[in-house]
């Protein structure tokens, strides 16, 4: 028996997803579909899956479900999360123009601006290595990293998935295809890392490319940005409020410190809508 599923198709940036409304037609995917679903060639193409379902928490408007194209569920995405408040309002499932919305590793609040932008409350960045989590002995905010014998030094934040930011002199010719697949799978990230490489243009501006956990490098990563701009802060390189220019376009991105949400603003783009076959 074959299932039919309605779909939107979004982008931030050109970091591209697949939306499913679960409100009004409930539905579980296995990691088979999802990968089906992902697939460019035989399925919709993306590179996560959202899923919107009814919040399980008071004062919560929603839950947000991410899942990689690899089919595995992962804990935030950030350009998701302003395709998320996008999506939940021009489907009528909100009229509110600024929600709070549960994830795995939390609450964020997602806002429409009068410009068309979302900005998104993604809340404080998580900096103490075992919470990342990553194995260290040290707390220090630029450590060591081993990756094909050469050491790279790297910031680990979680912005509720994990994140390792390097700096680099030019990310046209940083080594992100050679080193991103050894640093998502690096032994000291058990969980696995989000592998970002950092270029500083100047103290508000940045460039950025990230290759993603099961995903691969993609066009733009909110929570790589946010990660970026935190690690670009703490090695006193960079000063808020910061542009961050990805393959895809710009994020603006604003933190105060330790202690202190990040806020993340950028488009949030609906393409096309459809109706897809399950296998």
């Amino acid at each position: 028996m074959t299932t039919k599923l309605a779909f939107t198709k979004m982008h931030g940036l050109g970091n591209d997803f697949v939306v499913i409304d679960a409100v009004r037609q409930p539905i579980r995917l296995t990691e088979a579909q999802v990968r089906y679903l992902a697939d460019r060639h035989f399925g919709i193409g993306c590179d996560q899956l959202l899923i919107v379902e009814p919040a399980q928490t008071p004062d919560v408007d929603f839950r947000y479900r991410i899942f990689n194209a690899d089919g595995g569920e992962v804990e935030q995405c950030g350009n998701g999360a302003r395709c998320f408040a996008r999506f939940v309002f021009d489907q009528g499932l909100t009229d509110k123009r600024e929600i709070r919305v549960e994830t795995k590793k939390g609450i964020i609040a997602p806002r429409l601006e009068a410009d068309g932008n979302v900005t998104v409350d993604m809340g404080v960045p998580v900096l103490n290595p075992a919470d990342v989590p990553f194995m260290s002995d040290s707390d220090a905010f630029v450590q060591p990293l081993d990756v094909a014998g050469r050491t790279v030094a790297i910031t680990a934040v979680s912005m509720g998935n994990p994140h390792a930011v390097q700096v680099v002199a030019d990310v046209d010719t940083a080594p992100v295809a050679e080193q991103g697949p050894l640093i998502e799978r690096h032994p000291r990230f058990p969980a696995r890392v989000n592998a970002g490489f950092l270029q500083i243009v100047d103290e508000h501006n940045a460039r950025l490319r990230v290759f993603e956990r099961g995903a691969g490098e993609t066009l733009a990563c909110g929570t790589g940005a946010c990660a970026a701009v935190v690690a670009g802060i703490l090695r006193e390189l960079l000063v808020s409020p910061v542009s961050v220019e990805t393959r895809g376009g710009r994020l603006s991105i604003a933190w105060n410190g330790v202690g202190t949400p990040v806020l993340m603003t950028g488009p949030a783009v609906a393409v096309f809508t459809g109706e897809a076959t399950l296998p």
